[in-house]
């Protein structure tokens, strides 16, 4: 046991029993105002856009590999914010912290976005070249000597990604179980039989119990695994592969490193929008933006860590390679990006964040998690586009020349929108069938924690589960 100086009720619900905590989170799940409505007709535009830019880019061919950088760099954000969102709930829930309870479901339902992410990644197997035009490649031959087939890279990213969606899909639904069993005993009609389905036969024995925690440890651990795998894929094959001379082998790290970063702070931003406009303020307090705020400040530390240890080969190394890889990412057309990105995905979070009342705060976290989002997006445009730019040079250990910026066009910003909105829509449209505050773990939170007088004033005294 331990004792927690904090309000006693900050950002916790001051409801004292399970039954109270049932109702008033089933009630918060069942009612969408305007607000919510709105939403979703915002971000399905944003999504039909999406789908006329990707008409207007099809209608221009595949063949031109650099028309197609807007679009990685979509995909390529989307796996960075929202697929690594699910990270979130994993980590501290294998550190059994309990301010994580209110904030775990929200980054759950990001898993169910991978779904959308691999239907983003389809048009880009078919921009990608097969390996016996001669482009440049890490896939050699297998373990017996033999050539790998000419389309390794596509059929095993495929796999992965699909592999990643499944996995995240998984531990949303098991998390889900007792929700939906709660939900099934409460509900009639069409409804019910649904939750009936997803439930699978919950009824809360131990047994089940121990089932649900041990397969979320399992499927956690799977998750980042493959979370992990996929950027390595997708950086490898989608991205250094086109880039004569680029040969880092901590970029793939460092992708996986900013995309945790970028996933503490997609939920950062769900969490305020919950808390000011979505009626949760009971249950999404300041411990839950203190505890996000410093896990944001260590990943922005980690970001900058990975970058230099990268950007330090390449500086003293000199060699003519390394020198335009420098030329295209850093110091020529895309400087300017370069900027933006260590400001807002480094620069700002450490300076700020280092100050105890800015990050013990609410509004401290949201507006730097703002713009960590739009660093690592200025960060995705930066690489993908300039790595598709020079794609279509000949296969020669360094380029011949580095391009101008390839700047976008209507259908490129169509295309970004489309990804953003098509996100969006789907996580709403899954928050209405899975309540986005779990049930469950607020209920289980009460049998850890007591409030008790301690000289003038009120702790919460919390238990830690076995």
């Amino acid at each position: 046991m331990h004792s927690n100086g904090h309000s006693a009720h900050e950002g916790q619900a001051a409801l004292a029993t399970a039954a109270a905590v049932q109702q008033n989170l089933q009630q918060r799940h069942e009612k969408s105002g305007n607000m919510f409505r709105l939403a979703v007709l915002f971000s399905a535009g944003l999504l039909v856009l999406g789908v006329i830019g990707f008409i207007l880019r099809i209608a221009d061919g595949v063949s031109d590999t650099a028309m197609w950088g807007y679009y990685a760099a979509a995909f390529a954000f989307v796996l960075s914010t929202a697929v690594a969102a699910p990270m979130v709930a994993i980590a501290p829930r294998i550190a059994k912290a309990h301010w994580r309870r209110p904030i775990s479901r929200i980054a759950e339902l990001f898993g169910i976005v991978g779904i959308f992410n691999l239907l983003l990644f389809i048009p880009l197997i078919w921009v990608l070249p097969p390996l016996d035009n001669g482009r440049r490649t890490l896939w050699f031959f297998d373990m017996v000597g033999e050539p790998v087939p000419n389309y390794s890279p596509h059929i095993w990213a495929t796999l992965a990604i699909l592999a990643l969606a499944a996995v995240g899909v998984m531990l949303l639904w098991v998390s889900a179980l007792p929700d939906f069993a709660a939900l099934r005993d409460r509900t009639t009609g069409r409804k019910q039989k649904m939750y009936a389905w997803l439930a699978r036969g919950w009824y809360g024995t131990t047994q089940q119990w121990h089932m649900q925690k041990h397969r979320l440890g399992i499927l956690g651990a799977f998750y980042f695994m493959m979370f992990i795998f996929v950027h390595f894929l997708i950086t490898v094959d989608f991205l250094m592969a086109l880039v004569p001379g680029w040969i880092d082998a901590l970029y793939p790290v460092t992708h996986a490193a900013s995309a945790l970063q970028a996933g503490a702070a997609s939920v950062i931003i769900v969490m305020v929008i919950l808390r000011q406009w979505g009626g949760y303020k009971e249950y999404i307090g300041l411990d839950q933006f203190w505890g996000l705020g410093k896990l944001l400040f260590a990943l922005s530390l980690l970001w900058i860590w990975f970058w230099f240890s990268s950007f330090n080969i390449f500086w003293f190394g000199r060699k003519p390679n390394e020198i335009s890889v420098l030329e295209l990412f850093i110091k020529g057309p895309y400087l300017p990006l370069f900027y933006a990105v260590f400001v807002l995905s480094f620069a700002f979070p450490l300076f700020f964040m280092i100050w105890n009342p800015i990050r013990k705060s609410i509004w401290g976290p949201t507006v730097l998690a703002v713009g960590v989002l739009i660093g690592i997006f200025l960060d995705r445009i930066r690489m993908y586009v300039a790595g598709y730019s020079v794609a279509d040079q000949s296969p020669l250990h360094a380029m011949d020349h580095v391009p101008v910026a390839n700047k976008p066009d209507i259908a490129d910003i169509f295309i970004l929108f489309g990804a953003i909105g098509g996100s969006i829509l789907i996580y709403l449209l899954a928050s209405r069938l899975i309540p986005i505050v779990s049930i469950w773990e607020q209920k289980e939170l009460l049998l850890y924690k007591l409030h008790k007088p301690f000289h003038r004033t009120h702790v919460r005294v919390m238990g830690k589960p076995d």
